[in-house]
């Protein structure tokens, strides 16, 4: 009776062991079968046309915060921003050399633009920011980006070029991004592309 019972118990288990193996396999064909049927979904930007681009920007001009900008801008001390962007536009388009003088090696009182310094540029004052420090590639690399920026004092000449200027209402100067700096013939910033990035 006892070999009976064993042999109905062992059958059993061999039989439930597999059901549940061809079970398994259906479900994964089945499954593989869905998967090879769907085509994978691919995101496909097409670049806005210019009527898109215009009507993005009349709704943005009509934001409370466009309403603002363009009161800034059209206020004693935004106007000062803008002739001052006119002055280098065309060196920064271009990426040609500008002469600066340091002026302050802080930012003005408030300031989220990372490190940076005031120059002026033909007798009108810039921020020349520089972005936020990024960290050494290991706990042993003491070197800075900045090292040599900040062995800079007031008065002192440099040659800065940048191909990007921007404005914001909450600074009373043109927002210069600094990527090259020269100082008496050496170079002593030139900005390099975060890995990784565009």
């Amino acid at each position: 009776m006892k070999k009976i019972i064993s042999i109905v118990i062992l059958t059993t288990v061999v039989v439930g062991g597999l059901v549940l193996s061809f079970t398994q396999f259906d479900n994964d064909k089945i499954a593989g079968n869905k998967i090879e049927t769907e085509a994978p979904k691919k995101a496909i930007s097409k670049p806005h046309s210019a009527a898109e681009i215009q009507a993005a920007k009349k709704k943005w001009e009509a934001s409370p915060d466009g309403v603002a900008f363009k009161k800034w801008g059209a206020s004693p001390e935004g106007k000062k921003v803008l002739a001052a962007i006119a002055k280098i536009s065309k060196s920064v388009k271009d990426y040609t050399d500008m002469e600066a003088v340091v002026t302050s090696l802080a930012l003005p009182p408030g300031s989220r633009l990372g490190f940076g310094m005031m120059v002026k540029i033909d007798d009108e004052a810039y921020i020349l920011s520089f972005g936020i420090e990024q960290p050494g590639e290991n706990v042993l690399n003491l070197k800075n980006e900045f090292d040599l920026l900040r062995n800079l004092k007031v008065n002192d000449k440099i040659i800065i070029r940048s191909h990007n200027i921007s404005k914001a209402p909450k600074y009373a100067y043109p927002i210069l991004a600094g990527e090259y700096v020269e100082q008496e013939g050496e170079i002593i910033y030139k900005l390099t592309p975060r890995k990784g990035g565009c």
